[in-house]
């Protein structure tokens, strides 16, 4: 993937809106209103700037990984139960799944995407906002966005809202002046200006955490139950080996502590952090449920 295909408008309205909206908060709402000279205000000026940097660090890279390209060297082993616990087969015959495209054998929960033109491991979704798919090796990158962006959204909103709430009864204390006093003030410009550009940033923000948030909480689901988008939607066409077929059942869902470890890491201490990544494995076998104790 070169560093073209990286940008896109999308990608570009995502860091403009960023921008946008941090600019809006810190310097247009947080600064005349607590002050960022005082404790509080810089308290919370900081805590955005962290949310917002590592939404942003978790972007980039789920931008720029590659979302886990398929060896060419790559045969599916179906003695081996050691290293295949579970082959995926195609819907019709029964065969190994095989991209006539890429000319290569999918591994497990691999998928081949129309828009990359090439097959994906752990393939969840092409997403449009990173111009990039999301798979094995990005994935734990696009959650921890999600995850940064939505709550940076709703502090933004919080933010906003409690500074309209004030900036109106402060607006209600002046009224009840000047009607006394029977004077008219005129409105700066830049006050005009920052008021617009703050109304517009409330306009954009309350969709976006609406959104965002229903996107979390749709991730956070898929996590709890080691399932990709794609899985949910059509469902695993899987054979155990040397067993019939029979009802199914997501065969990757360890319960929910474990599935949070395959995404998250198994140290809490590096969950949030978006370079931890060093757990996630080949892409090219998975633990199921019947092998527990296999090799990632």
């Amino acid at each position: 993937m070169g560093y073209r295909s990286c940008l896109s408008l999308p990608v570009a309205v995502v860091l403009m809106l960023v921008g946008f909206v941090y600019y809006t908060v810190v310097f247009l709402v947080l600064d005349p209103w607590l002050d960022l000279a005082t404790a509080n205000g810089l308290a919370n000026a900081l805590a955005f700037t962290a949310t917002t940097l590592m939404a942003l660090v978790s972007y980039a890279l789920a931008i720029l990984r590659d979302p886990g390209e398929i060896p060419s060297s790559y045969l599916p082993d179906v003695e081996d139960s050691q290293q295949a616990p579970l082959q995926e087969v195609k819907r019709k015959g029964g065969d190994l799944r095989y991209c006539q495209k890429c000319r290569v054998y999918k591994p497990p929960r691999a998928h081949h995407c129309r828009v990359c033109k090439r097959c994906v491991l752990r393939m969840d979704h092409h997403c449009l906002w990173i111009n990039n798919c999301v798979g094995h090796n990005n994935y734990k990158s696009f959650f921890l966005f999600v995850l940064y962006i939505t709550s940076a959204c709703i502090y933004s909103l919080v933010v906003l809202g409690f500074h309209a709430v004030d900036e109106f009864e402060r607006a209600l204390e002046v009224v009840a002046v000047e009607d006394d006093a029977a004077i008219v003030q005129p409105v700066k410009a830049s006050v005009a200006t920052a008021s617009l550009l703050k109304i517009i940033c409330g306009i954009v923000v309350i969709p976006l955490s609406v959104a965002l948030s229903g996107l979390l909480v749709w991730h956070i689901y898929l996590s709890l139950h080691n399932r990709t988008t794609i899985e949910y939607y059509e469902g695993v066409r899987a054979k155990w080996l040397a067993h019939t077929s029979g009802p199914y059942s997501h065969p990757y869902d360890l319960g929910a502590l474990s599935n949070i470890l395959v995404v998250l890491g198994p140290k809490a201490s590096c969950w949030f952090c978006p370079m931890a990544v060093g757990h996630i494995g080949s892409g090219l076998h998975f633990k199921t449920s019947g092998n527990a104790a296999g090799k990632l």
